[in-house]
């Protein structure tokens, strides 16, 4: 089973001027994925996101998705963040995420969220809308499997 976190960014949610939706349905995707999900841990953009991704990663999860601050606005530091942690960039995730539904959403392009691997975690930004929630793990669930045994030292299916 794939341990999952879920980190929700948002300075609003945060401040709990307004509830995280982004987060619960992040979670329930990953659960539908058949993750094991924990969270959404709920954070504000900046430093707070690599104190959280650190966090995750050394209470050991497969995989941990944010959602939330990866958009142009000077606050959105969450690729910044995870580029901090992560040790290799994995750029066809990500590249996929932004044009998984860019047909429908031509914004979706706008994303700068990153894909990567730290130690064992497999990390993954996804934008803090819910259609963008919806996207990304349409894209995830398929790979999610293969890409944590491959972190894991899995060798490839013959």
């Amino acid at each position: 089973m794939i341990r999952a976190l879920v980190v929700t960014v948002s300075n609003r949610a945060s401040a709990g001027i307004y509830a995280d939706k982004s987060g619960p349905l992040l979670v329930s995707l990953l659960v539908e994925a058949g993750c094991t999900a924990a969270g959404p841990v709920v954070v504000p953009d900046g430093e707070a996101v690599e104190g959280a991704l650190r966090d995750g990663i050394a209470e050991g999860y497969d995989v941990i998705v944010t959602t939330g601050g990866t958009g142009l606005t000077p606050t959105d530091l969450t690729p910044e963040m995870t580029a901090r942690v992560i040790s290799r960039e994995i750029p066809g995730i990500a590249e996929t995420i932004r044009s998984a539904n860019r047909d429908k959403v031509p914004t979706s392009i706008l994303s700068r969220g990153l894909a990567g691997q730290a130690g064992t975690t497999l990390i993954v930004n996804l934008p803090g809308s819910s259609g963008g929630v919806r996207d990304g793990v349409a894209v995830l669930a398929p790979i999610l499997r293969h890409a944590v045994d491959q972190i894991r030292g899995g060798d490839h299916p013959r």
